[in-house]
């Protein structure tokens, strides 16, 4: 506004810069509020009525065209402005109650459970989405830590709600049931009970124990990977392949397998949101080659640094869901 007057000033009137003044209400609608966007039409209005009058324009038609474009324009930045900010608490419910979601659904994981450290890191393929169909959790149970990592097949509200469904039959399943392929019976026939046709979940189940064993239970899911105190690291695959929770057929259940963690070893439980993502050419993820991003001291550093890399090889947003655990044993 400050820039119209001054050329319009300077040119004189036969320029026609007087409308251009509207620009002040209109970019102001977009950032600001109601009472700022007022207050700067009025500034306006002021500084038009000033103008149109030094340069003797004030009763001709060219004056009255700036007055009602400034007028105009203020009225319909006002309007824009009250729809913006109602959308804008809109939003900021929405994200609220996603908070909530995420508190229900995704609980923090603790950072020490039993004698083990814990780190976990969610990065959502939707924008603005906390929560999508991948899921975690962590339970200190009488029969050691047991923990869950899945996948709900699909994406969504849907895949959500599926989600919801698993860890809550997890979370109960945990405690009270004697083992693992207990508590994976007791998944099963939660997921077929809830969940509709052509839908499933792949979901690997541990248990660790005090003297670094780690039982497991692999439901159609990516194998965990081992990385070794020396830097050496590999997948933990399962003896057979299993079906997935939620298929419905009456398959053989996944065999419980085993492996043992030795001072300094570390096993990350992941979803394939990490494994298959692809960058700019096509090319996987090398998350076996890239495995040096978790000697540092602290988890959560670890698994952030991972979390980063990954980001950085897609190049942009993830194309899916992408849920890590890491375990490690405390010291002492």
């Amino acid at each position: 506004m400050a820039v119209v007057a001054l050329v319009d000033v300077t040119a004189g009137p036969d320029v026609g810069f007087l409308p251009l003044l509207s620009l002040g209400p209109a970019f102001a609608s977009l950032v600001g509020g109601m009472r700022r966007t007022a207050l700067i039409g009025l500034l306006a209005l002021l500084l038009c009525l000033c103008l149109t009058a030094f340069n003797d324009l004030l009763w001709s038609m060219r004056g009255y065209t700036a007055l009602i474009s400034v007028v105009g324009v203020a009225v319909a930045g006002l309007v824009a402005a009250a729809i913006r900010q109602r959308h804008e608490a809109e939003l900021a419910s929405m994200r609220s109650i996603a908070e909530v979601a995420q508190r229900v659904l995704l609980r923090p994981v603790p950072r020490a459970a039993g004698h083990l450290r814990v780190a976990v890191s969610y990065t959502s393929a939707v924008a603005e989405a906390r929560i999508g169909g991948d899921l975690y959790e962590v339970v200190n149970s009488p029969s050691g830590v047991r923990l869950i990592v899945g996948d709900v097949q699909g994406k969504g509200l849907e895949a959500v709600e599926t989600a919801a469904v698993v860890l809550a039959a997890f979370r109960e399943a945990a405690y009270d049931e004697p083992d693992l392929t207990a508590v994976s019976a007791r998944l099963e026939r939660s997921v077929n009970r809830h969940m509709g046709a052509e839908r499933f979940v792949t979901a690997v189940l541990a248990e660790t124990h005090e003297d670094r064993s780690v039982t497991l239970l692999n439901h159609g899911h990516p194998s965990p990977l081992v990385v070794r105190a020396d830097g050496a690291a590999h997948p933990v695959e399962p003896p057979e392949t299993a079906p997935p929770l939620g298929t419905g057929f009456d398959l053989k259940p996944p065999e419980p397998y085993g492996v043992t963690l030795a001072p300094g070893d570390q096993m990350l439980l992941h979803t394939d949101g990490v494994t298959e993502a692809r960058d700019p050419e096509g090319d996987f993820y090398p998350l076996v080659r890239r495995s040096f991003l978790l000697r540092e001291a602290s988890p959560d550093i670890a698994l952030e640094s991972l979390r980063r890399d990954l980001v950085a090889h897609v190049g942009g947003p993830l194309h899916d869901d992408a849920a890590m655990l890491l375990l490690r044993y405390r010291d002492g």
